[in-house]
């Protein structure tokens, strides 16, 4: 039969004129962006892709209908272990999880031991367990490890059920299959390549199958492919003439014997190349004739087809999982920043080991009372203690620092899914944010990369105007739409103002425009039952049914139209298609009256090098089609030809050849179609308009503002570009704009590469064609808006990763189809829209929502809290490590270097834990410098996080010297109180144990108390956090120095009475006050100082937002003709994102654009 529509896994596949289009495959990236691929070593290293497929040209794939154990052969065997061989073909059963009951504990810990952290941990464990070095007990790095490693594994585990779950619950799905000539039920694990199998009505497709024949007449079958792509419109397949019109009865399927050849299994969800051998002829298989695993039966009664990939090889599973590992900067800086720590730990150790040596030398071998009966050297005893202080301040590096940040990043996450403001409730989608580990990094954005159609805009298509035959029409006097009463089949929604087009087709005198209406009327791929392969598809067939050329039905191979209520059925001898390479889309059809003729509709540029040099209309249609441009309308060239017959059965040949070719079979469709499509004769154009988003102008203006470049790429021409630039204010009349056509123009070579681009001062945009962009990057970077037009998909990840490369900037790329896929995956962050294009984007995004104008809220709110608490988190977490380990350095000047310990082991083991975890771990949750409203009215406060300025390593030596500077105090002022004292009662209180009790205490009073300095927004849980750890550390000491404890263990708990005996004495608590307050007050001066002489933006920012809490607003509804953009948003904090969603107040409905544009 003869090609029919063919549908595409996502909904771009259309005739879409002018704008991106070709759906890649998720790993499209592989092989694509080889070119990139050398610049991203560590990305590469960090998931290693799949091999990129061979050309799937070489058909090395056989499979042979109801014939078992043909595909057992020795032939179709591989290697897998050793000399183990199995079948290449893969089983139909699934298997998603990672750990069974066997393997759960050893590849767990496995994985978590890949982290150098834990590893560091278990090396200490196993050193503590050496008597001759263990200055610590084991427990004091055990209970800490556990705990950690217990926590990550319980998640692992609660996930990986989930998956058996899933996996068990879907591998034992029914399904019937053709088994000695009957057809029997049997689970879907046990289905194999090669077997015909029977589906219903509603059943899931268990593998990759090719559709034989269906109940429906043309075995035409209906399928619903959300799993794949969440679209839910449903899609067609069909089944080959031959085997529709010969497999419909079981008898007769039994007897298929058929040979298929086709491509490897491969991730490729937009293209299958095979052909079938049966009965001495060959005829050619394509994606059309496949049903793929994972979609749904839909408006078929029963449809019957052969597996060719089961299991592991389906589509889908090729598909899954393969994603880019991203890592945030900060992350990176942590490793460092963990790395220099260590290095720091090994100096210090190594010091106090020569001093040990020098001390023993010296004093220690000659003092009688410290003889302990080993015969040590002096060098020897310096190489024990050199270990024992690597036990004592090895909690400088913080074991819970990694599984802190973990809890802070989900909670982060937490909020932005709950964020009421990102909620679009038209179509009841919240945001979500789809990864856990990047959110800081949403703080640090410097380049946005969007898509144009439905990210910026509505993909929503409207028939504005046409030009026909050098007449231009849509543009009206009058702005009275047209009656369609006279229409039976109108559609009463679509809207036009200019009457004299309807009186022209009405009256039939105009042959040109009922030709046009005639063209858009055939040539198209829209099922009848069904949504178009793409608005603009749906957009021109509406308007040809409304001036009365009316689509009403297809078949394989004819297409019935209604000509002004007068039936004509043509036949269709070829349909070639549309592709983003191709730009075009034809149709050749035979006339009831034997005429033979090809109708054509594309872009501009693809067109006009095929017309015919003797067509009329060129220059009239070619100036319409500026004018359309400039208002932002996407435009389309409609022409025809008349084809001999005897020239038509030449090329028929030729396209009949082409079609079964067995290597680059596209390539060969692609020159066969050349052939014909040339001498074509204009008819017009056609000029759709794609309205803007609400809210993107004001969300450009305020992102442009926090000092964000924002690119747009698209694939419509220049001059559309350039006018959505401006209507979106991405573009303003203050900018100097540069057109990249051709590099040489700038005088590049002459250029040192270290000077700036544009010397006068002033604002510069650049509009540039996709293919120059390599040597436009320096350029385009200096730039405060960039638009990139007729862009393919592949060059859209390509701009992504050359602006990476070369700027090392963290980048944004937003967008909302299938051709975003590529640019999504890599860019450091991948938002999707989850709009009308399905949900692929959205799939391999790492946040999603459903409007552009969320993304100010998502960077200028979400991000730049989460950057700013991640910040202070992590140097608070420094600072309060230094601060507790480095007493043991200071105390080890007066113990003669032994390794001897400042605190009772237990305090050790519970600090990090218990003592001091919680308040810093709010302050990454919670803190708040300034709330959201004012985040978004002040883009500048955005500014620190590109910079980097609140976490770097001036930052991290800043916490060091506060750690070492608390520390100090803390050990040198009760040391000084303790010497030669006397109590009250005449005892001297300066034991160790007293010591010990009075330095922890001050510790964590100074660590919590330096903390509610450090934060900005006060909560009941950060006071509760704060009081409760105090609390916690005394009810734990009085516990554990309790005699009943002692008495149990007594090896164990060896402070017996110490607390209770030393916190009696007014003396001790004295000198902890005297501790604390000397510890806090520099730091009380310097905020002050900084605040008064250097105040940061934020500061500035605060007593603004004090003011506004005191009178209030004065501002009338619907006074102001411009949409405001902060004015009607009522978020308080975070109230409203835990909240039920009581501070949204209830709006009248009519004013919609005023729903707190954030």
């Amino acid at each position: 039969g003869v090609k029919m529509s063919r549908e595409r896994v996502d909904s771009q596949g259309s005739m879409r004129p002018n704008d991106e289009v070709m759906p890649y495959s998720d790993d499209e990236t592989d092989d694509e962006l080889a070119v990139t691929s050398e610049e991203e070593p560590d990305e590469e290293a960090a998931a290693p892709h799949p091999p990129v497929e061979a050309k799937p040209s070489e058909m090395a794939w056989k499979v042979k209908a109801n014939d078992r154990p043909y595909h057992h052969l020795p032939e179709f065997q591989k290697k897998t272990f050793l000399c183990i061989k199995k079948s290449r073909y893969s089983g139909n059963a699934i298997k998603t999880y990672k750990y069974n009951v066997l393997t759960f504990i050893p590849l767990n810990l496995y994985e978590q031991f890949k982290r150098v952290a834990n590893i560091y941990f278990l090396a200490l464990l196993i050193l503590q367990l050496i008597p001759d070095i263990s200055t610590l007990p084991w427990y004091t790095t055990l209970i800490p490890l556990v705990v950690v490693l217990g926590v990550t594994a319980i998640k692992d585990l609660v996930d990986d059920l989930a998956r058996h779950r899933m996996d068990k619950e879907i591998n034992n799905r029914k399904c019937e299959v053709l088994l000695d000539g009957r057809f029997r039920e049997s689970k879907w694990m046990n289905i194999q390549v090669g077997d015909v199998v029977r589906l219903k009505k509603n059943d899931f497709i268990p593998a990759d199958i090719l559709l034989l024949s269906s109940t429906n007449p043309n075995s035409l079958c209906y399928v619903e492919t959300a799993e794949l792509d969440g679209e839910t419109n449903l899609k067609f397949k069909m089944g080959l003439r031959v085997t529709d019109e010969k497999l419909q009865d079981e008898r007769k399927l039994a007897q298929f014997d058929a040979l298929i050849e086709c491509e490897e299994p491969n991730n490729r969800l937009d293209k299958f190349t095979g052909t079938m051998h049966w009965e001495n002829k060959r005829y050619p298989l394509d994606l059309d004739n496949m049903l793929l695993r994972g979609c749904k039966i839909r408006n078929t009664e029963e449809c019957r087809g052969l597996v060719i990939f089961a299991g592991a090889d389906t589509k889908i599973m090729r598909n899954g999982g393969k994603t880019r590992f991203k890592r945030t900067k900060i992350d990176e800086l942590m490793n460092y920043m963990v790395y220099t720590i260590f290095v720091l730990l090994l100096l210090v150790s190594a010091g106090l080991a020569i001093g040990h040596s020098f001390w023993y030398a010296e004093i220690g071998s000659k003092a009688w009372y410290l003889f302990d009966n080993k015969n040590q050297d002096t060098s020897h005893r310096g190489f024990l203690s050199f270990w024992g202080y690597i036990i004592i301040l090895n909690t400088m590096v913080p074991i819970s620092l990694y599984v802190s940040v973990e809890v802070i990043r989900l909670g982060q996450s937490k909020f932005i899914n709950w964020d009421l403001q990102m909620y679009f409730a038209e179509k009841d989608t919240p945001a979500k944010a789809r990864t856990t580990t990047l959110n800081e990094q949403l703080g640090q954005i410097e380049y946005i990369f969007s898509d144009k159609t439905g990210t910026l805009t509505q993909n929503i298509m409207q028939f504005k105007k046409c030009t026909i035959a050098g007449r231009n029409f849509g543009t009206f006097s009058i702005s009275i739409p047209v009656d369609w009463s006279w229409n039976r089949y109108a559609d009463r929604k679509f809207q036009f103002m200019d009457h004299s087009l309807v009186a022209n087709i009405r009256s039939k005198k105009d042959k040109e425009a009922s030709e046009f209406f005639k063209l858009l009327s055939l040539c198209h791929t829209v099922m009848i039952n069904n949504r178009a392969a793409s608005p603009d598809e749906g957009a021109l067939v509406t308007a040809a049914r409304n001036f009365g050329y009316v689509f009403l039905s297809r078949t394989q191979d004819t297409i019935t139209i209604s000509e002004m209520e007068h039936e004509t059925t043509y036949e269709m001898l070829a349909l070639l298609d549309f592709n983003s390479d191709r730009k075009r889309m034809s149709i050749i059809l035979k006339f009831p009256d034997g005429r033979i003729r090809l109708y054509c509709k594309g872009a501009d540029t693809v067109i006009y090098e095929r017309l015919s040099p003797n067509s009329r209309y060129k220059e009239v249609t070619q100036t319409a089609l500026d004018i359309f441009a400039n208002e932002t309308l996407r435009t389309l060239c409609l022409c025809y030809k008349d084809i001999r017959s005897e020239e038509y059965e030449a090329w028929s040949r030729k396209h009949k050849d082409a079609q079964v070719a067995l290597t680059d079979r596209e390539a060969a469709l692609d020159h066969v179609y050349e052939q014909i499509e040339n001498n074509l004769m204009l008819i017009g154009a056609t000029a759709i308009e794609d309205k803007l988003q609400d809210g993107v102008p004001e969300t450009i203006d305020k992102l442009a503002k926090a000092d964000i470049k924002i690119w747009v790429l698209t694939g419509d021409k220049k001059e559309t570009a350039e006018n959505i630039g401006y209507s979106c204010s991405l573009l303003t009349d203050d900018m100097q704009i540069h057109y990249g056509e051709d590099p040489s123009t700038f005088g590049r070579g002459k250029k040192k590469p270290a000077e700036p681009f544009f010397t006068q001062p002033g604002k510069n945009a650049l509009i540039i064609t996709g293919g120059w962009l390599n040597d436009f990057v320096d350029m385009a970077c200096e730039c405060e808006a960039v638009i990139c037009c007729r862009v393919t998909p592949k060059q859209k990840a390509n701009v992504v990763s050359l602006v990476k490369k070369y700027k090392k900037a963290v980048t944004l790329s937003i967008g909302d189809g299938a051709n975003d896929v590529n640019m999504i995956k890599t860019a450091d962050i991948g938002v999707g829209i989850s709009g009308q294009e399905g949900m692929q984007a959205v799939m391999s995004s790492d946040y999603a929502f459903a409007q552009f104008r969320y993304l100010q809220r998502l960077l200028l709110v979400h991000g730049r809290w989460s950057y700013i608490r991640m910040c202070k988190f992590l140097r608070f977490f420094f600072f309060k490590n230094f601060a507790f380990t480095l007493v043991h350095f200071w105390y080890s000047f007066f113990n003669g270097y032994s390794s001897q310990v400042a605190y009772e082991d237990w305090f050790i083991t519970l600090y990090n834990l218990f003592y001091s975890s919680l308040p810093v771990l709010l302050v990454g949750l919670l803190d708040q410098d300034v709330n959201d409203k004012l985040s978004l009215k002040f883009p500048k406060l955005y500014l620190p996080g590109q910079q980097g300025t609140l976490f770097n390593y001036k930052n991290f030596f800043i916490s060091l010297f506060h750690g070492i500077f608390v520390s100090l105090i803390i050990f040198f002022i009760p040391y000084g109180a303790f010497l030669q004292t006397m109590g009250q009662d005449g005892e001297a209180p300066s034991d160790y144990q007293s010591f010990a009790i009075v330095t922890a205490s001050s510790l964590i009073f100074t660590v919590n108390l330096q903390i509610s300095l450090e934060t900005s927004y006060w909560t009941f849980v950060n006071c509760f956090a704060v009081l409760g750890s105090i609390a916690i550390y005394f009810g734990i000491m009085f516990d554990i120095h309790s005699a009943g404890i002692h008495v149990i263990f007594p090896s164990v708990f060896t402070f017996t009475g110490a607390a209770s005996n030393a916190l009696r004495q007014p003396y001790l608590w004295l000198t902890i006050i005297l501790t604390v307050g000397i510890s806090l007050l520099p730091v009380v001066c310097i905020q002050f100082l900084h605040k008064t002489i250097r105040p940061s933006v934020g500061d500035k920012v605060r007593p603004i937002a004090e003011e506004r809490k005191k009178k209030p607003p004065a501002f009338q509804r619907g006074r102001q003709s411009r949409r405001s953009t902060y004015a009607f948003s009522h978020s308080r904090g975070y109230a409203d994102l835990i909240s039920s969603g009581r501070s949204i107040r209830r709006r009248p409905p009519i004013r919609t654009d005023f729903i707190s544009i954030h």
